[in-house]
């Protein structure tokens, strides 16, 4: 799976990066800002992409949501704080919550592989939370 990782933290980016091509897939590309990010998915379309929603531009997260989901490409949040993302989760497939673990982030990376593979029968690991599930919390968003 191609990914593209869209993160202005770069010790977390690399770490993610580390993690997600130890796990057997490609980074397509890291992005610190929304318009390397848009740059980037118009010019190698990822089949998956993690997306921050605050970067190095501001909240620009979920714009650059909103253009993947347009584009047809998968993507996961991850923010520290998964209360700002609106409640259409902007097409997303879900989030992870910063801070998160190693563990926690390659549980994810599996699920979504599958997914996004078309693997729909697997059970999300608790580091996951879908796009589904939060749209049922009260208060939500």
């Amino acid at each position: 799976m191609r990914v593209l990782i869209v993160e202005d933290e770069m010790l977390l980016a690399m770490e993610l990066e580390s993690e997600v091509e130890m796990a057997g897939h490609e980074v397509t590309g890291l992005a610190m800002s929304s318009s390397q990010a848009l740059e980037q998915i118009a010019n190698e379309k990822p089949d998956f992409a993690f997306v921050d929603i605050h970067l190095m531009d501001g909240p620009t997260g979920i714009d650059v949501g909103r253009k993947l989901a347009e584009a047809d490409v998968p993507y996961v949040f991850v923010s520290g704080n998964i209360k700002k993302i609106p409640e259409d989760f902007a097409g997303a497939l879900g989030a992870i919550e910063k801070p998160y673990t190693m563990n926690g982030m390659k549980n994810a990376l599996a699920y979504v592989s599958a997914v996004v593979m078309g693997d729909k029968d697997g059970l999300p690991p608790a580091s996951l939370v879908l796009a589904t599930e939060a749209a049922a919390e009260p208060g939500f968003a």
